[in-house]
């Protein structure tokens, strides 16, 4: 059902690159999901459909209950965490996910991209 020359954009995470307890399963998903992208674009190349994945890092949305937005020392733990020294917006994530689907990132496939604002480098 997907056109020639489209693109996917599969959403990882930045807990399969780092660990925090509580969240082995969820980051082992989310690490599955690189992999799926990965061989997704093998598979894909040849109907010139390009697949990445995003990485969202700490962003302010109701996931989790909305705990990194509303529990301000949460909120500020990870921000301090964060080369950027703030958490994300959901724009933040909305913008690149926009840029991968357009035709200005034409040569980028089979890569993981992390949205984070620098978490823990």
């Amino acid at each position: 059902m997907l056109n020639d020359g489209g693109s996917v954009v599969n959403t990882s995470s930045g807990l399969a690159r780092f660990s925090f307890a509580g969240y082995s399963a969820y980051g082992a998903m989310k690490a599955a999901i690189d992999s799926l992208s990965r061989y997704q674009a093998l598979e894909l190349g040849s109907r010139k459909i390009r697949v990445n994945s995003v990485a969202p890092g700490a962003i302010e949305t109701d996931f989790g209950g909305g705990a990194i937005r509303d529990t301000s020392d949460l909120n500020k733990y990870l921000a301090s965490e964060t080369a950027l020294g703030r958490v994300g917006l959901p724009d933040d994530i909305g913008s690149v996910v926009a840029f991968l689907c357009s035709e200005d990132s034409k040569w980028i496939n089979a890569q993981r991209i992390e949205v984070s604002g620098g978490f823990r480098i």
